[in-house]
């Protein structure tokens, strides 16, 4: 016998269907743009090439394809918790923990209905506070980078801004070395 009654059963699977209506309703709409994420960057966008466009537009392109794919994933995750939340209203054991098999309190399972666990067992969440390592590398500035910031006093701002870039060029001179007197040709 359950330790929830038939009324807060009800409610919890009527959730259940509900949510699982929308996402069944999310993939289906989405049916064609989900079948194209796992295709490649040049068939999903429709694009003959990728080599005219902006480095800027195909990363944006990527960036938006990999948060939609995250997305999906973790959408059908719950859908597929969803199913085994009915399943185990079928078979019985709702309410009670996988782990444990202590009861399930109903105000968690209002919160989290399809979920198979007690608070002190749910597994721990995925953590998004790890960084790529990537950037571990980007920590130091480049050599030479802000070489002339130090004679700033300690203060960089627009007015030091081309002291500190006029030793590279522009794109209306050549790029000279900084002693090499650009008059001077080398053969």
């Amino acid at each position: 016998m359950s330790h929830l009654s038939n009324e807060q059963l009800a409610s919890l699977k009527k959730a259940l269907l509900e949510r699982k209506k929308e996402l069944e309703q999310h993939f289906s709409q989405n049916g064609e743009e989900n079948s194209l994420l796992g295709d490649s960057l040049r068939n999903s966008t429709g694009e003959l090439s990728s080599a005219d466009n902006h480095p800027a537009d195909t990363g944006t392109e990527t960036f938006e394809r990999s948060r939609d794919l995250a997305i999906n994933r973790s959408l059908s995750e719950e859908l597929s918790d969803i199913e085994a939340a009915l399943q185990r209203m079928k078979d019985g054991t709702y309410g009670i923990c996988v782990v444990s098999s202590q009861e399930i309190p109903y105000e968690r399972l209002e919160a989290v209905p399809y979920t198979p666990y007690a608070v002190e067992h749910a597994p721990p969440r995925e953590s998004f506070s790890d960084r790529p390592v990537e950037e571990e590398v980007m920590t130091a500035p480049p050599a030479g980078a802000g070489r002339n910031r130090q004679e700033h006093s300690g203060r960089f701002d627009d007015a030091g801004a081309w002291d500190a870039v006029e030793d590279y060029g522009s794109a209306s001179s050549p790029v000279t070395p900084p002693g090499q007197d650009a008059d001077k040709e080398e053969l």
